[in-house]
């Protein structure tokens, strides 16, 4: 089988990423919000003031020579505010509220030592109510001041950003950590094209073990550019008593549960959009109401934003250059082709976010879903429209697959961490927006490999199909010898005649792309697209698999890549010669970037 995964040649340059940066280290910014505290305390316990100044010293404390930054964004949560001509702000100040800026293109926050940047403070005066991971530490009263520092920044400035989202680490233990380390770590550590961007870890950081927060700080500390995380339902406390301290050891240890930052021409805006426990809303799909019905007994959790989140965001929005490119990333996807028949692994406000993007350029990136998904503006699904009245995109929405992949399962290989090839057929990597101004495009990096990497092939046969079913019933009642599929690459004259077609998953193709598939340097044929995404429900069984994929996952452990939308198959004609064949397949992005692979196959007469 190692035929089928050949590196595949690009045929164009793929589009310009970031320039290398100098050392990352050398030119880091290490610093620390400034958080006042005088005997008086605060002048009105109901008000929260400070200031957001450049840092020039770098010694994270503001002094009446250094300036302070007008037109900066301060939030609590609820409200957004502008800091004056003098970098002052004012905010209503409340119990249990997280205080943050919004990072100015040209301008870099402080990070700590583990690359994670310092921009925000939580206040929750008694600390968290009694949890297992530990949640927020009681911080006292309400500061005189809370001061926010940052430096100018060619690195943030420059309208060429490119910005990795990465999807769920979901570490369950210390283990997996050393498979990520070895894997998409060792990937980041070895890049120097986003230390303006960094890298957005879309949720499901940990595996429900938050303890393993420090583990995940020594990983990215091995990254080359700001390290940011927005929550998943893997970072939940659990133990927490009400919604309002579901997240607050994440809130602890790594980001607040909501904010924004910009770079260059772009503004990137980080959701949370787990609730728990969830309960049922006026603006609830249906199924909710059942999935949530009991929060106090048998909690659940649910894709939706709180009242205070989309508030915020609809004044965070209001307060942006109408033709920057805004980047909505979530763990929960606004939307997504995996589950898109499911009312809790999608946003119930999806159209509300909608409404608020309307007429900016614009696209979602979300992770959960542990599949990847390239799905571009008018892109339907049956299930969006049944949930949520969506008949199609209104811009991109990306799922960026996982760094977990199958949540570490399969066979570890040469590297030393498992192949873990998810639902969809693809494998691990990360996504990277390469954004010019306000325009950009995505591209997905397999683990362990370069960009050129970004097909598999397979062949899905009446052999095949039998075996699938055959080891489908031996592996839930493993009785006897176990069926083995003995040559995926050899097809029979029964196979020809029955239906045998040659796979290609191309794990970034979408509306736009094309597959072609030349047999024996014959004519370049066009292949088809398993699903359309025209609105149909999701094609799923044996003859929309990777077969690939399936081979693996049957024998090895793991989900069952029997979906996809970014599978193209070709018929094999039934009239070819007894013998070696091959197949040159050409895959070609909506871009125009063309990535070719071969495939070496066999036909014979009767097996």
């Amino acid at each position: 089988m190692a035929a089928v995964i050949a590196g595949s040649l690009t045929a164009v340059s793929a589009p310009a990423a970031a320039a290398p940066s100098e050392n990352f280290e050398d030119t880091a910014y290490r610093g620390e919000v400034e958080v006042v505290r005088t005997p008086t305390g605060a002048a009105d316990d109901a008000v929260l003031t400070g200031r957001v100044f450049v840092d020039a010293d770098r010694d994270s404390a503001s002094d009446g020579e250094e300036a302070g930054l007008s037109g900066v964004m301060v939030t609590n949560g609820r409200d957004v505010v502008l800091t004056d001509g003098e970098g002052r702000y004012e905010l209503p100040a409340f119990d249990n509220m997280t205080v943050s800026i919004t990072q100015p293109s040209g301008y870099q926050v402080p990070m700590d030592e583990h690359n994670i940047p310092q921009f925000h403070y939580n206040h929750l005066p008694e600390g968290s109510p009694e949890l297992r991971y530990g949640g927020i530490e009681p911080t006292g009263p309400l500061p005189s001041a809370v001061n926010f520092p940052l430096v100018e920044s060619e690195l943030t400035a420059t309208d060429a950003q490119s910005c990795i989202m990465a999807g769920d680490l979901q570490t369950y233990d210390r283990q997996e950590i050393e498979y990520a380390r070895d894997g998409a770590i060792a990937d980041l550590a070895a890049r120097h094209d986003y230390a303006g961007c960094g890298t957005l870890f879309v949720g499901d950081v940990v595996g429900d073990d938050l303890s393993l927060y420090p583990e995940i700080k020594d990983l990215v500390a091995e990254t080359n550019g700001p390290a940011r995380f927005l929550p998943g339902n893997h970072d939940l406390d659990f133990d927490a008593p009400n919604s309002e301290h579901s997240f607050d050891t994440y809130r602890a240890q790594l980001a607040p549960e909501y904010y924004s930052y910009d770079v260059g021409d772009t503004h990137i805006i980080a959701l949370n959009t787990v609730e728990y426990p969830c309960v049922a809303a006026e603006d609830s799909p249906a199924g909710i109401e059942a999935h949530c019905a009991d929060p106090e007994g048998d909690p659940s959790y649910n894709g939706r934003l709180d009242e205070d989140q989309l508030a915020w965001l609809e004044r965070d929005l209001a307060n942006v250059d109408p033709d920057k490119l805004v980047v909505v990333a979530s763990h929960i996807g606004l939307l997504n082709y995996a589950d898109s028949t499911s009312p809790v692994h999608q946003t119930d406000q999806v159209r509300r976010v909608h409404e608020l993007l309307e007429g900016r350029n614009a696209v979602a990136v979300s992770g959960h879903s542990h599949s990847i998904e390239n799905l571009k503006t008018g892109d339907g699904a049956k299930g969006w429209n049944d949930l949520f009245g969506v008949e199609g995109l209104p811009f991109p929405h990306i799922t960026a697959g996982a760094i977990s992949g199958d949540w570490y399962s399969g066979a570890i290989g040469e590297e030393g961490y498992p192949t873990a090839i998810g639902r969809d057929g693809g494998r691990p990597g990360v996504v990277t927006l390469d954004i010019q101004g306000n325009e950009f495009q995505e591209r997905y990096t397999v683990t362990g490999e370069s960009d050129d990497v970004q097909t598999q092939l397979g062949i899905n046969s009446p052999t095949y199909r039998e075996w699938v079913e055959a080891r489908q019933e031996w592996n839930a009642n493993p009785v006897g010898e176990a069926p083995e599929l003995e040559e995926p690459l050899v097809v029979d004259r029964r196979d020809l005649a029955h239906g045998s077609w040659l796979t290609t998953n191309f794990f970034f193709g979408s509306t736009g792309s094309t597959v072609e598939v030349s047999i024996d340097g014959r004519p370049a044929q066009e292949a088809t697209r398993t699903q359309q995404m025209r609105g149909e429900a999701v094609n799923v069984g044996v003859e929309y698999s990777d077969p690939y994929a399936v081979a693996q996952q049957l024998v090895h452990g793991g989900s069952l890549a029997n979906r996809t939308m970014h599978l193209w198959r070709f018929d094999l004609p039934r009239n070819l010669h007894t013998g070696e064949h091959t197949a040159e397949v050409t895959a070609t992005d909506a871009y125009g970037r063309e990535f070719t692979d071969v495939l070496e196959f066999e036909v014979i007469g009767r097996r």
